[in-house]
Formats: C-alpha cells, structure tokens, sequence
C-alpha cells in the first residue's frame, strides 16, 4: 500500500489479509476472495488509521479480541449499500397484486401483517415498499401493517432514519410520487423523505447469518432479501436461507433479488410464478 496525503503506508501482507478475511468471514458470512483484495486492503486502511492505529497487527490484535466498536467499524466500511428507489418495481406488483391479497386471506381478523427488509441500506427499499403501498394497494387503509427494516450496517440504519436522498437515489420515481413525498433541500441536490414515510418502518440492526439476532425480528409474512445472499459463500447462504425460513410465517414468501435464485440454495422454499416476477414461498404446513 502506498503512502497517500502525507500519511506513512500501512502494508497489508497476504497473510494479514487471510487472517481478516477469515475473522470477517465468521463475523458476517461475508467472504472475500482474492479479486477483491485491492477494494479490502483500501478499506482496512482507513478502518486502522480511523481508530489510531499506525499498523495492521496492533489493530487486528484489538479486533479479534472482541472490540464490538471496532468490529461494527470495520463492518459498516466494508459492506456493499448502493440502492434506488423502485428498484425492481416489478416486485411491488407482485406484492401489492398477489401476496398480500394471499397472505390476507389466510391471516385472522385484526392480526398485523408484517413486512421485513433485509438488508435495507440507507432505506430505499423499505420506503418504497410503504410509498407503494400508499399509492396502489387501496386495502392498506383496511390493515395493521409493519415494515421492518435490517442492515449488519449500523451507519446505514442512521442515514436510512434521516431519510435525505441524492437526486441519483429517487431517479426512477415517477415526478408525481417524488413530488407527492419528498421535499428537495435548497441548492444541495439533495431530497427529504416525508416524515409521514419515515414513521411507517422500524429500522432495527441484524446479522442474518446469526440466527439469535435473526428471531428478534419475529414472524414475517413477506422477506424481501435481495441482493445480499450473492455476497456470501454456500455455507453461509445455507444458514441464512434456514435462518430466514424460521421466521416467515407459514405461507410467507421471501423476494430475492433478479440474479439469484433460492431454489438453488435450499429445498425448504417452493418457488412460484407470480405474473412476472419469480418468488419462493414457504410451505403451509410447516411450523
């Protein structure tokens, strides 16, 4: 690693970098090969120099050892969160079309329906999961609905709460909805989310390779995990597959993102055709 803006190079080994790969890798299920050494070793840097260390083993040393400030730190540098609102909008059709008028149907009177987001960025997903919703489900004024929302990183729940967007984050909103729910910040670029929106999702931090962190969120009807399962290896796709099957409501269906596919990760789920959109839902009978 090279000296940069006047600061002394701190040199990451190919050993240093296996030893954190590894303990990353039992932290989160995350694993990163050898092709993405340059993005770590870019990251592991700042994280180091951020926490007053002049060098990779002193710092490794206190992270291993158990130092959650650090360990959530080095989490929040490394995890992926570029998102859109209406991202795969396709998916919202089917879920204002067909799951929730199913999962409703077999629900009792009066009990909530919940909606969980994981991982959920900076919020796009959650809030355009409610901003659709309002505008084309009209039973919405009929149900006790929750949203949930999840991220392992800590400093995008915070961003995701602000709910202030680049111009980049709500490009593929209609000008109606962009309108109707975000106020543009003056000369900046920037949107703000309505408070309204804000105040129907509960953001709540969670590992979903942890299945202790995982049960916090309770039963769910409908998981939307998309884009985050590509991120792991098979055996950390697997716990996360068990590990989101254990909450979802018998009947519940979990959307993933438009490359991956649960049937190619566990036989629990039963993938079904929903007019476009390709989802896996979790059999009836099982508890």
């Amino acid at each position: 690693m090279t000296e940069q803006y006047g600061e002394p190079a701190i040199p990451i080994t190919a050993e240093e970098y296996t030893a954190f790969r590894e303990l990353f890798y039992r932290k989160t299920g995350i694993y990163f090969d050898d092709g993405r050494r340059y993005f770590v070793d870019r990251r592991l840097v700042a994280c180091i120099r951020e926490a007053g260390f002049t060098g990779f083993r002193g710092w490794y040393d206190v992270l291993r050892h158990g130092h959650p400030e650090l360990m959530e730190a080095v989490i929040n540098a490394m995890t992926v969160n570029e998102t859109w609102f209406y991202r795969e909008e396709y998916q919202f059709q089917a879920l204002s079309q067909h799951i929730l008028p199913e999962v409703l149907s077999r629900k009792k009177a009066g009990a909530p329906l919940r909606i969980w987001s994981i991982p959920c960025a900076s919020g796009e997903e959650p809030y355009s999961i409610a901003m659709w919703l309002l505008e084309n489900w009209p039973a919405l004024n009929d149900v006790d609905i929750e949203i949930i929302a999840s991220d392992i990183d800590t400093a995008m729940l915070q961003a995701a709460a602000a709910g202030v967007y680049t111009a980049r984050a709500v490009h593929a909103l209609p000008a109606e909805v962009r309108a109707r729910y975000f106020a543009a910040q003056d000369d900046s670029g920037h949107y703000v989310l309505d408070q309204d929106v804000r105040d129907c999702v509960r953001f709540m931090p969670i590992n979903v390779t942890d299945p202790d962190s995982v049960r916090q969120v309770g039963q769910v009807d409908v998981i939307f995990c998309r884009n985050l399962l590509i991120y792991f290896d098979e055996v950390s796709r697997r716990l996360a597959a068990d590990h989101l099957f254990e909450v979802l409501a018998p009947g519940g269906y979990i959307c993933l993102g438009h490359s991956e596919s649960m049937s190619r990760i566990s036989p629990l789920f039963r993938a079904r055709r929903l007019g476009e959109v390709i989802v896996y839902q979790k059999p009836s009978g099982e508890g």
